[in-house]
Parts: C-alpha cells; structure tokens; sequence
C-alpha cells in the first residue's frame, strides 16, 4: 500500500510538471507569434509611407530587431509594441488598417506630418490605447466611431486636419478623456451636451471650426478644466454668470470671432490662474469688471470689437484696477463704446505690455506724458477717438514701436520730431487730425516704414528729401489733402517699391520728375488738385503695374502719351482739367470710354463719339496745290519710294557691318575708359590679399578707394588666362552699357590696358557694397559670421522683392530683353541700407523677339548657362537661354533664402528630390519645419507651478497666434511656382513682383493684429 500511494504521488507530481511545461510553451508560442504580428504590422506601415524626408523608414530593416527602429518602443515583460511616436518627422502616407493588430499599443503619435486619408477604424480594437496625437496632418473623413471602445483613452489630439461632419456624442463614454483637441477641421454642427460628462478634462480646443449654437451648461461644470477655446466659430449665447468659480483653475478662456452677447461675468476675477482671456469680435455688451486687476497673472486681455461701454466718462474707471496686472502683455478694447477722458493711469500699466489697442471708440482727453513708460509696445493705437491737444514728444521714447495709429482723431500743433527716433516703425498713420507745420525731416530716420499716412491735416512747407529717399515704403505715401508747397524733388525715384502715392489736393509744383519712372511697383498714384505742369514724362512708360493714375486739376500739358493705353492692368484714368491737346490716343484703356475722365481738356480731338471732342484734322502743305498733273503727282512718288527704298537698303548694310565689327570687336565703346592701369592698382593696394572681398570663374574682386573722391568701389579683374574670360568681359560691357536700375550693380568704369609687365589687362569697376553678398548671409562661414550675418523675415523678403524686380527690368523693360542667366547668391550684392542689387553678367545673353512678341529664345549660343543648381532642366537638354530659365534659378534661390538650404546640400545627394521637391511636399502644413531656423520664433513655455504633460504643452503651442506662418508659406508657394519642371508652367517675374508686394501688406497687417 506504501509504494502504491508513492507511486500515485510521483505520477502527480509528473502531470503538474508536464502541465505546466505545456502552458509556458503555449505562452511562448502566443508571444513569438504576437511579435510576428508586430513586426508584420510595422513593415505594412512602412510600405505606405510615400515620401520621408529624413530617411526614417531606412532605419527599419532587419539589422536590428524591430523593438529597437527610431520611434517603437515595446513592452519589456512580452516584447510587444507599446508606443508608436513618429512626431515631426515629416512622414507622407496613409495609415494601414493593420495598425489594430498591435494590441499592446498605448501611445500612438504622429503629430506635425503629411499623413492623409481616413484614420483606421480598426484603431478601435486597440483597447489598451491611451494617447493619440494626430494633430497637423491631413486626415479627412469624419472621427471614426470605433474609437469609443478605446476605453482607457486619456488624450484624443486630432486638430489642424480636414475632418467634417459633427462631434459624436460618444465622445462622451470616454471617462478618462483629460485632453480633447478637435481645432482647425471643418467640423459643424451644435457641441454635444455629452462632453459635459468628461469630469476629468482638463483642456478643450474647439476652435476654427464651424460650430453652432451656444455651448453646453454641463461643460461649464467640469472644474478641471484649465485651457479652453471656441474662438472662430458660429457660435452664440450668454457666457454664464458663475463661470468663474466653476473653472477655478481656468488658465485660457477664449471664445473670439463668434456671436456671443451678455455682459462679461464679475466672478472671472476670481479665476486667480487666469492668463488669456479673448472674447474678441463678438457681441458683448456692459464694461469689464472693475476688479479684473485681481488676476495677477493675466497676460492677454482682449475684447476688441464688441459693444462695451456706454459712450459716457466713467467706461475707463476699471483701466486702474489693471496696474496690478504686471505680466499683462496684451491689452485690446477697440471698437467699442468706450466713452470718457482717456486715464493717465494707462501710463501705469505693465511694463511688459506689448500691444494697447483703444482705437474707434469715443474717448477724449490727451495723451498722457507718461506714455513713454511703456518702453515695450509694439503697437499703439488710439485711431477714430476725439483725442485732442499736442502729440508728447515723450512718444519717441517707445523705440520698440512697430506700427503707431493716431489718425482720426482732433490733435494739434506739430507732429513731433523725435517719433523719427521709432526707428522700427513699419506703420505710421496720423492722417485726419488738425497737424500744422511741416513734416519733419527726421522722419527719414524710420528706415523700416512700409507705410505713411499724414494726409488731411494742415502741413505746410516742402516735402522733405529724407521722406522720399524711404525706400522702405513699400504699402503707401499718403500725404494728400494739405498745404504742401514746391516741386516734388527727383528723390522721389527711390521709392521703388511703392504701391501707392497719393500727393492729391495739396499745392505742389513744377513738373514731375522723370526719376518717377524708377518706381516701377506703383499701382496707384494720385495728384490731383495741384499746380504740377508740363508733360507726362516718358518714363513712366514703365510703370507697367499702374492700376489707377488721377492727375486731375492741374497745368499739364502736350500730348496724352500713347503708352498710358499700354498698360494692361490700368483701370481708371483721370486726366481731367489741364491742359493737354492733340489726337487723344484709341488704345488700351481709351477704348472704354467710361474707364477714364478728359473733360476741360479743350485742345484734345478724337477719340470715343460720347465724348463728344472734335474731330482731328490734318493741315495740308500749301505747296502741294502746284500739283495739278496726275502724272506730275505720279512721278514725284515713284521716285521719293525709290529714294526711300535706297536709304532703307544702305541703312540696314551698314547696320549688319556695324553688328559684325562689334561682334569681333575687344573694346568697350560705351563704357568710360579714363581710369588707368595705375591708379587701380594703387587703389586696389596693388592688388594686396587684404583687400580681396571675393572671387570667382573669371577673376577677383578686390575694394578699392579712388583717389580721385575717396569713394569705395570694387574692381573685377578679370583672369584672362581663364578660357572664355575675354568673351565674359566683353558681354558683360556689352550688357551693362545698356540697362539702369536701382537693383542692378552700378558699373563705374571699365578698363582695357596693359599691366606693368606689358600683361594685357581687363578690369570692371563697380559700386562697392559694404554688406557683402547674399551668399555670405544665408551661408557664413564661421561662427562668428554665423553669430553677426543674420537675416529677419521682413528682409528676406525685401531682399527677395529687389531680385525680382531687378530680372523684371532686364525681362520686360529693357529695350533689348536680357537675361542673366546665373542668378544665384553670390551674384546677389547688398549695400549699406541691405538693399539688394544683382551683378555679375558675364553669362548674360540678349533676346531677340520672336514673331510671337514673346521673348522666349536667344538666338545666340546654346552652351550650358549657369550654376549647379541653380541651371534650369531645359538647358540641359539643348535649350537657349531664356527669361524662364532666369524664372527657375530665382525660383530656388527664393527657396534657398527662406529654408536656409543651397540647392546643392548633402541632404539632396544621391536622392531624386531637391530642394522644388522637398518644399513642394512640405506645403502647406508642414512649411515650418523646413524653413531656416533662424526664421522660427522663439516660444514662451508654460511656467504654471505643476508639471505640464508633453502633449498638453504641444496643444498649448498650437493655439499660439503664428503671424510669420502665413507669409511663409505664400513666399514659398511662389518659390515653388517658379521652379517648375515645365518652363509653360512658371510664374511670369511681374507677377511675382506683384505678389511679394501682397505678401508683405499681409505680413504687416497680421503682424499689428498679433
């Protein structure tokens, strides 16, 4: 019996092991095959990536196990996928059903790619999901339902897609939702009383979306929540009276650009955390609490236009309650119904304050003196009150100001001299106000205004030659409806990239200067109401972009010029009241009658029968009424048709000789040849390496002081032992013998001699350019450079504009078209004001039009133009220079100046993509991560005492205003459209002209409303 029970103990204890061997097998063998899944699942993911700029997916291959690719981590205890976080990586895909095989997955995270689509509804098998950050991509479709059964789901970041339809209601059931972001989609509908439900929520973002009806009571009951916005959306209703105390950890409350109306509720005074509150463009009425200054760490206050106030003294009162608010940085009340006298405890305000905006209310009084302690601002605008007495010269202490609005209102005396100490100024409006004396000179000291308006006040005196050397300018000069006196001075011809000048009811004289013709970017011009007098000047045949021209009641005279009919994008004409006379032209513009004005004009004839002028008729000479014999009459034509026919022939012979000795020739007629060997050699330091500023394919650049002035200059010695150096010289002469423009390298002299050795010697004398090339800004070479050779967004852009405008005058308004042909950095000079100007025309070829009127092919030589990356594909493949291959270089230079990246960059080695490609694929989402660092802001991070989850701070960051964002991607739109494959394809040089002007208006505005 003893060894029968021993023996059934044995056989128990045999059957236990084998049990348990069998259910750890079976484990292994579910995880092995898990992990198979895994890996199954990743390589599918991988498959459906179409472009992935930074080479991640070439990271996961079979050299190391699939736990360990960039971007996967997996369980330690079963070796399964447990977070897939592939964030501003810049991947482009679809997102692959499979991706619900990976069951142990917890984080998902592909925020800031290009990822479009719908999103996997087998996303929902994922029940162990938590965080999901899909925002900045381009996922379409509506919010996939199955993801109601991810019940452990704590974070849901969906903004800045295309999603549509409406917010389910089962968002709901998900309890353990802390962060809810659905902004910037195309979602509609009412918000789901639902959400009200989610107790642990701690952030909502709702907005820029198409939302309507009023918000849900039951969200205003979750005290978690500290970040909430609805701003930009159609949404309407009272914001409730307690709001305040049922978010008493509210840090964000936003709900502008929507239909709200009530009163601002009291107890938001008592939300103590509170940072951002903007109700900005809604309906509210009432005034702001008067304790509102309790909010110690309130930085951005904002219910501009609204209906606060009540137009009567006492709306303000509450404006001293806000001294206490020292980390205030935005504080925005206009256009309201603010009423009494204007406190001087605005001069109290926070230090840090960076924007005071009170404008188009019905405030009066003055401005305070105290105004300067506000050494911050960035922006102040008091327009459209009835602010009246002096302007305090103290305002010229505020030398971070960036745009200043004083117009509309009842000031008086002089405008004070030391606003030219806002040296940052881009806008300047002062027009509508009681101003007397003149302008002050010292306003040419604002070298970043983008726009001038002092119009209607009573300025007297000249205009100030500092005024009109602001090239700067480049939105509007408006100085119109005063009493200036004298000639507009010929400076006016630097303001070259104006768009609109109006000088219109003053009592200005003289003629217009011809130098006007230099402003090519003008679409406006105004000077009616005068005494201007003379003709039109011809050169301003080039002001080609001309959409409204009034040069009414005034003394011109002479003909109506031929090529105002010319311009095809001219509008509205007013030549009315002067004195112009003969044939009235018939084309363009002058063949739509009601399009432009000539009454008083009693000397014209011609033109359009409801106009109702005289016909033109043609004075007959005397002598020919001796001619009473046909065949006399006969005879005398045949034989001035045969003498004219000669002239015709003898004229054209010696025109191909003169054609072919220029051809052979090695001079450079034209071009002053009155330097000698010597005297550039001694002011080059002989040639001394100290002076060397650059080099390239056909010779040095050396600066050089000229005796003779002491003014600086470069000189371009040419290396003649370089084959082709000689032909380089002799086109560049030939080239810059015939344009002129403020963005073209200015050519002194020239110079063909021999050297002290007997050597032959060829040397260009030009304009020296203190700041160097563009080449040395994008690209310095050390770190020092790197640290001082810095370039803002707004002079890139400048810079951009200036290239532009410079291969628009060698395209369209030269008398022969030319093209440059190397268009690049290093050929790109800028001078001390950083204005841009192109050299370097040693590869530059005339275009000789087609029969088509389109210069579209050089009949000259077919040889390969140009500089790696820069050389448009055509020419590779035998095609001539032409202005659309001009187009494609700037097109990648423009894409080099705003990512910071050369065409020829080690990225695009060994790649079918450049930097077109890279760009092309980047817009317009993802713009920002691959534009030059040194263009990205620099962001504020969260300071709240408790610790802030990576995710909450990305949707914090989200929902900051980005005003340089928007203008980015346009510039690189353009960038884009002019480097097209397709030389049919790309943009014509006017057109972009004209819309980097646009680009900058929008870069201004935005910039003031930030």
């Amino acid at each position: 019996m003893g060894s029968s029970y021993v023996f059934q103990f044995l056989c128990g204890i045999l059957l236990l092991l084998c049990m348990s061997t069998c259910q750890d097998s079976a484990t292994a063998a579910s995880t092995l095959q898990g992990n198979e899944t895994d890996l199954h699942t990743l390589l599918d993911f991988k498959s459906r990536i179409v472009h992935d700029p930074f080479h991640i997916m070439s990271l996961w291959n079979d050299s190391i196990h699939h736990c360990n690719w960039l971007g996967i981590t997996c369980n330690n205890s079963n070796g399964r996928v447990m977070y897939l976080i592939l964030s501003d990586m810049t991947l482009s895909g679809t997102l692959p059903p499979s991706i619900g095989n990976l069951t142990f997955l917890t984080r998902l995270n592909l925020r800031n790619s290009s990822f479009h689509g719908e999103f996997p509804h087998e996303v929902g098998l994922l029940q162990y999901l938590q965080h999901i950050n899909i925002s900045y991509n381009s996922f379409g479709g509506s919010i996939p339902s199955n993801l109601s059964h991810c019940t452990e789901l704590s974070i849901l970041s969906a903004g800045h897609n295309n999603y549509t339809g409406t917010i389910p209601a089962w968002i709901g059931n998900s309890s353990s939702l802390s962060l809810l972001n659905l902004a910037v989609n195309n979602l509609h509908g009412n918000i789901p009383n639902e959400i009200g439900q989610l107790s642990r929520l701690t952030l909502l973002a709702l907005n820029g979306n198409y939302l309507s009806g009023t918000i849900p009571g039951t969200i205003f009951n979750i005290s978690s929540l500290f970040f909430f916005t609805v701003s930009q959306n159609h949404l309407h209703g009272n914001i409730p009276a307690d709001v305040g105390y049922t978010f008493p950890n509210l840090e964000t409350f936003a709900g502008g650009v929507n239909s709200f109306t009530g009163t601002i509720p009291e107890s938001l005074s008592n939300a103590s955390r509170l940072e951002i509150l903007d109700f900005a463009e809604n309906g509210l009425t009432g005034t702001l609490p008067k304790n509102i200054g309790r909010l110690p760490l309130l930085k951005r206050l904002n219910f501009d236009d609204n209906r606060l106030g009540t137009g009567k003294a006492g709306d303000l009162n509450f404006l001293a309650s806000l001294v206490n608010c020292t980390a205030l940085k935005v504080l925005g009340l206009s256009d309201n119904s603010f009423g009494g006298e204007l406190p001087s405890t605005i001069a109290n305000l926070s230090t840090q304050l960076t924007s005071l905006t009170l404008g188009g209310n019905g405030i009066h009084g003055s401005v305070p003196i105290g105004i300067r302690n506000l050494v911050n601002l960035t922006f102040l605008g008091l327009e459209e009150n009835n602010l009246s007495g002096f302007v305090p010269h103290t305002i010229g202490m505020l030398r971070l100001l960036n745009g200043l609005d004083l117009n509309g209102n009842n000031f008086s005396g002089v405008i004070p001299s030391s606003i030219g100490n806002l040296t940052r100024l881009t806008r300047l409006q002062m027009e509508e106000n009681n101003f007397e004396g003149s302008i002050p000179a010292n306003l040419g000291k604002c070298q970043s205004l983008l726009m001038l308006n002092l119009s209607h006040n009573m300025l007297n005196g000249t205009i100030p030659r500092q005024v009109l050397t602001l090239s700067s300018l480049s939105i509007y000069l408006d100085l119109s409806h005063n009493a200036l006196t004298g000639p507009v001075l010929a400076e006016v011809g630097k303001l070259v990239n104006l768009a609109q000048l109006d000088l219109s009811e003053n009592k200005l004289s003289g003629m217009i200067p011809s130098s006007l013709g230099s402003c090519i970017g003008l679409e406006w011009i105004h000077l009616q109401g005068n005494f201007f007098e003379g003709n039109i000047p011809s050169t301003m045949r080039y002001l080609r972009g001309l959409q409204d021209i009034d040069l009414s009641c005034n003394n011109f005279s002479g003909k109506i010029p031929e090529f105002l009919g010319e311009f095809k994008v001219l509008e509205h004409l007013n030549l009315s009241y002067n004195d112009f006379s003969g044939k009235l032209p018939m084309n363009g513009i002058f063949k739509n009658a009601t399009s432009y004005s000539v009454y008083g004009n009693s000397k014209l004839c011609g033109g359009a029968p409801e106009l109702d002028l005289p016909a033109c008729t043609i004075k007959k000479a005397s002598s020919f009424r001796k001619f009473h014999d046909p065949k006399v009459v006969i005879s005398v034509i045949v034989a001035l048709v045969f003498v004219l026919l000669l002239f015709c022939f003898l004229a054209i012979s010696m025109v191909k000789r003169a054609r072919k000795k220029a051809s052979r020739s090695t001079t450079t007629k034209d071009l002053d040849l009155q330097i000698s060997y010597s005297e550039i050699a001694k002011c080059t330091g002989g040639f001394s390496p100290d002076n060397l500023v650059g080099s390239g394919s056909f010779g040095s650049v050396y600066k050089g002081t000229l005796s003779s002035d002491g003014s600086s200059v470069a000189v371009k010695v040419l290396n003649l032992e370089q084959r082709g150096a000689s032909k380089s010289f002799i086109d560049e002469c030939q080239v810059l013998r015939s344009i002129r423009h403020r963005n073209l390298l200015k050519i002194i002299t020239a110079i063909s001699s021999v050297d002290h050795q007997g050597n032959d010697f060829k040397a260009l004398v030009f304009e020296f350019m203190p700041n160097g090339s563009l080449e040395d800004w994008l690209h310095p070479v050390d770190n020092q450079q790197k640290q001082t050779k810095t370039l803002s967004f707004i002079q890139r852009l400048n810079i951009a504009i200036d290239v532009a405008c410079a291969l628009e005058y060698l395209h369209h308004f030269c008398h022969t078209p030319i093209v440059h042909c190397d268009i690049k950095p290093s050929n790109v000079l800028l001078d001390n004001d950083m204005v841009a100007h192109v050299g370097d025309f040693g590869l530059a070829t005339f275009l000789f039009e087609e029969s088509s009127g389109s210069p579209q092919q050089s009949t000259m030589s077919g040889v390969l133009k140009g500089s790696i990356g820069y050389i448009p594909p055509e020419y590779g493949m035998g095609g001539h220079p032409s202005a659309l291959g001009d187009i494609y270089s700037y097109g990648i230079l423009l894409l080099e100046i705003f990512t910071g990246k050369r065409p020829t960059h080690e990225m695009f080695e060994g790649v079918s993509m450049g930097i077109h490609q890279l760009t092309a694929l980047s817009l317009p989402n993802h713009a920002m991560e691959i534009i030059d660092p040194l263009l990205l802001p620099k962001r504020e991070f969260d300071d709240r005492n408790e610790q802030v989850s990576t995710e909450e701070e990305a949707i914090l960051r989200e929902n900051e205003p980005e005003v340089i964002e928007g203008c980015l991607v346009s510039v690189l739109q353009i960038g884009v459209s002019c480097s097209v494959t397709s030389p049919r394809e790309r943009v014509p040089m006017t057109e972009v002209v004209n819309k980097l002007h646009a680009i900058k208006s929008s870069y201004l505005i935005l910039n003031q409303l930030k």
